[in-house]
């Protein structure tokens, strides 16, 4: 689990805590692919000592370095002084996006999360045109490219995009004739390219007899923004899902994101954003109370194992993978375990905190060369698991993954786990 807030040093008393220890080294998902000391928790945090000191310039070499961290948190984790590494190299790049700039794509890109109506509009003509020109398996949430953009490798495999997304599907309101309602934050990932999350979760909650209440004004989390240090696209999206979460916050009992990293960004994260902004922050901190990991509050909250150990079991074999915005952060790894093992036989890999290589925007576009070589030994333990399916509450996970698993001739289908929950209640 992260640090608390009020634990959280600076630079230099961070740089100055660690003990070089070296037990985050073991588990660095750069350090494991680069082996080498600078791209390492301990190196991170000596040069960004270094630099708030005046020690080291932030020239292209700093800013290069700073990007390679895959913010997994992995060292946070094992660090026996709780060393917020992840939190101090996010707040650098923040100081490298003042220095250099955005990148044209990443602002294009930002500018749609910060402008759902025009990104919609976009989207449903991506449904036409296939915006993603790329050998693609059709039973992994993909159709047929018709069209390539210039500044993506033609050998990738991404998703497709929806015709219809999520948000635009479904009326505000849907009653299932109970007096017990939730609110469904659903993430732009499952929004847009992998809409049967959302459809899964309205089934659930249908078989459970919760009404749903579907926020059509809600923002993205923010969290690509985040780590890539636009810090007032953060800002903005943050104080508008904020201001419109307090308006129904008092008429339902949980907001449920079936998406490990905006439920983190939200739960975790908006502190971090706030801590210098007291109002900010303690109208952020008022939410988090009733904001949850869809299977963490399926799992605590309802009689949904019970229901599901009555639909019998499946032949179908599961491995699971943890992300890291779970596990990591919030210590969500039992829940959805205990809801997919009433149905299917759970057959787990060799790590499965092992962080999947994901690792953000500027990872995934300018440093792509990286999180091939993170995704190629986890692609390798699903393999070698056995299992048909893989799962993990993560759209980003899952397209990562998808991704390393096609490289790698992996068979194995990706699967949220909110989808096997659905399909062994609709047997």
């Amino acid at each position: 689990m992260q640090a608390k807030l009020e634990d959280i040093f600076n630079f230099t008393q961070t740089s100055d805590d660690c003990v070089k220890c070296g037990k985050c080294i073991p588990v660095c998902t750069i350090h494991n692919i680069n082996a080498d000391e600078v791209t390492s928790p301990r190196g991170f945090i000596e040069l960004l000592g270094a630099y708030k000191r005046g020690d080291l310039e932030l020239d292209k070499n700093a800013k290069d370095i700073f990007e390679s961290c895959f913010l997994c948190t992995a060292c946070t984790e094992v660090c026996p002084k709780s060393l917020p590494t992840d939190y101090v190299i996010e707040k650098a790049r923040v100081d490298i996006a003042n220095k250099y700039g955005i990148a044209w794509f990443k602002q294009a890109f930002f500018y749609l999360l910060r402008h759902r109506t025009t990104m919609d509009i976009l989207f449903k003509l991506g449904y036409v045109f296939q915006t993603c020109g790329f050998k693609i398996k059709k039973d992994i949430d993909s159709m047929e490219p018709r069209f390539s953009l210039p500044i993506v490798k033609k050998d990738r495999l991404l998703p497709s995009m929806g015709k219809t997304s999520f948000l635009n599907s479904y009326p505000e309101n849907i009653s299932n004739g109970s007096k017990r309602k939730v609110a469904i934050f659903i993430g732009c990932l499952a929004n847009y390219n992998y809409t049967n999350i959302g459809k899964s979760l309205l089934s659930i909650l249908k078989h459970l007899e919760i009404d749903a209440f579907i926020p059509k004004a809600q923002k993205c989390c923010s969290a690509p923004a985040y780590f890539t240090g636009d810090i007032n696209t953060v800002e903005y999206l943050a104080k508008s899902n904020i201001e419109y979460f307090e308006t129904f916050i008092d008429d339902v009992e949980a907001i449920i994101i079936p998406e490990a990293t905006c439920s983190a960004m939200i739960k975790v994260d908006y502190e971090h954003v706030f801590e210098d902004n007291e109002e900010w922050l303690n109208r952020a901190r008022a939410l988090t109370s009733k904001i949850y990991m869809a299977t963490e509050w399926l799992e605590k909250e309802t009689h949904l194992k019970t229901l599901l150990a009555s639909k019998g079991s499946s032949s179908t074999t599961v491995t699971y993978h943890d992300p890291c915005h779970a596990k990591k952060m919030q210590g969500i790894h039992k829940e959805p375990r205990s809801l997919i093992s009433q149905n299917y036989k759970i057959k787990e890999m060799s790590d499965p905190n092992m962080c999947c290589g994901f690792g953000g925007v500027t990872i995934q576009t300018e440093k792509f060369h990286l999180a091939q070589a993170a995704g190629k030994p986890k692609a390798k333990m699903i393999k070698e698991s056995g299992a048909d399916v893989v799962s993990a509450e993560c759209s980003a996970c899952r397209m990562q993954l998808n991704n390393a698993m096609f490289e790698e001739k992996v068979e194995t289908v990706f699967k949220n786990p909110i989808e096997l929950i659905a399909e062994a209640l609709d047997k």
